[in-house]
């Protein structure tokens, strides 16, 4: 069999990212094989686990390859069918990164993503725009956070207070939560995939995307239930939300989310960090990539359909939600199928606004939304909570006890031009 030597150059500057070269062959050149002509994998790398995947992904940015974590993972002690990380695999421009039938899980000394956008990070106060970022699973994948979390929650939230962390107390380590909780995180990337993956007790969001466009998620599905069972005590971990799109998200597609979350499964939050200090980069905040509005920031053209869930947290399944900063507007929801047990129902199957949350929102700020095929089983269906205006929803089943289909919370004179047709409240069994 005919072996090629690549000969590769790569200069590497992004904090965190191990230079191709670390953990190669003697020759500094990995052995691709000619009948492997369009992959690699972290196996043909030396080092960490984490080390070893990003090495093959750094590889093949500039090969053009497609990067392929298969379910054994082959070290030097003997296969493994487990990838454990001590810190986030970092995806580069032009990526394909492919999980197969694999079981990635966060170690208990990271305190950082599962995988994350290479293009932002600790002290990275510029973020620079990526492009074509695919993450597709083949087959049963599972991304899971760690058994001992060093941290959990969001930014807002103290470790050993409110949510579980084992660095709660320690010396030098930052006592709140922030960005680094979040299991998936892509900033200021333009055209990506996301889709078929299981994500299992994530340490806060599960996937957030910050000022991302053109991209798809789909078929998802997340296991989170507002804290877990650590050393024989029940422990809280918050903030666990589904999928986030946060402020300057655009042109986005997502399909087949189902499961449970701790907190909301799905919430466009169009909202601003400044508060919690908002500069790019910093641990102060959950939004890494800086929490100032700028031009273009509305969150806009989101079409939403097939969502099957619960929060056991009893938050709510969807969330949209804007500040008087920030627009959100061409939002398509179309079924929605709230799965929430009958002993627990969720606060709300979708929230629109916040009169709790940024102040008053001025009309027109929040508008064109069509909603669509609502099956509700928590306390309230559709609850309007803040302005509203030049909407459309329809065909909306109230399955609780008491209430409506729609409530409307923030008061009389917040709604306008909102057209509703097919409320039904369902009758007892």
């Amino acid at each position: 069999m005919t072996t090629w030597r690549l000969a590769v150059t790569v200069l590497l500057t992004s904090p965190g990212v191990i230079p191709l070269t670390a953990g190669l062959a003697a020759n500094n050149q990995p052995d691709i094989r000619s009948d492997d002509p369009a992959f690699v994998t972290p196996n043909m790398f030396t080092g960490s686990d984490t080390q070893r995947i990003n090495q093959a992904i750094d590889h093949a940015a500039v090969t053009g390859r497609r990067v392929i974590i298969p379910r054994l993972n082959r070290t030097d002690r003997g296969d493994k069918d487990i990838w454990l990380l001590e810190s986030a695999i970092l995806v580069r421009s032009n990526t394909t990164l492919q999980l197969d039938n694999c079981h990635i899980k966060l170690s208990d000394s990271s305190r950082d993503n599962i995988i994350r956008s290479a293009n932002c990070g600790l002290g990275i106060t510029t973020i620079e725009p990526m492009t074509s970022i695919h993450i597709y699973g083949v087959g049963n994948v599972l991304m899971e956070g760690a058994d001992h979390p060093r941290a959990t929650g969001d930014s807002g939230k103290t470790l050993g207070k409110h949510t579980y962390g084992t660095d709660a107390g320690i010396e030098g380590a930052s006592q709140t939560g922030d960005w680094r909780n979040i299991g998936i995180l892509l900033a200021c990337v333009e055209g990506f995939r996301i889709e078929n993956l299981r994500l299992k007790d994530t340490h806060a969001w599960a996937i957030s995307l910050e000022r991302c466009s053109r991209g798809y998620v789909g078929q998802i599905e997340f296991d989170s239930r507002e804290g877990k069972d650590i050393d024989g005590q029940h422990r809280p971990i918050l903030n666990q939300d589904g999928l986030n799109l946060r402020l300057g998200c655009h042109d986005i597609t997502i399909e087949n989310l189902s499961g449970r979350t701790g907190d909301d499964l799905l919430a466009l939050t169009n909202t601003a960090a400044r508060e919690e200090g908002g500069e790019p980069g910093s641990i102060n905040s959950t939004q890494i990539s800086g929490g100032d509005y700028r031009e273009g920031d509305d969150l806009r053209n989101v079409y939403i359909r097939n969502i099957r869930g619960h929060s056991v947290g009893q938050h709510g399944v969807v969330r949209l939600l804007n500040t008087r900063e920030g627009r959100l507007y061409n939002i398509m929801l179309d079924g929605v199928i709230d799965t929430s047990p009958p002993g627990r129902p969720c606060s709300a199957t979708i929230r629109i606004g916040s009169s709790r949350y940024g102040g008053h929102v001025p009309m027109g700020y929040t508008r064109r939304l069509f909603i669509s095929n609502v099956s509700g089983a928590s306390r309230n269906t559709i609850v309007i909570d803040g302005t509203l205006t030049d909407s459309f929803i329809s065909n909306v089943i109230h399955g609780w006890e008491s209430g409506q289909p729609i409530t409307y919370q923030a008061g009389p004179g917040t709604t306008r031009n909102v057209v509703t047709s097919g409320l039904l409240t369902s009758t007892p069994e």
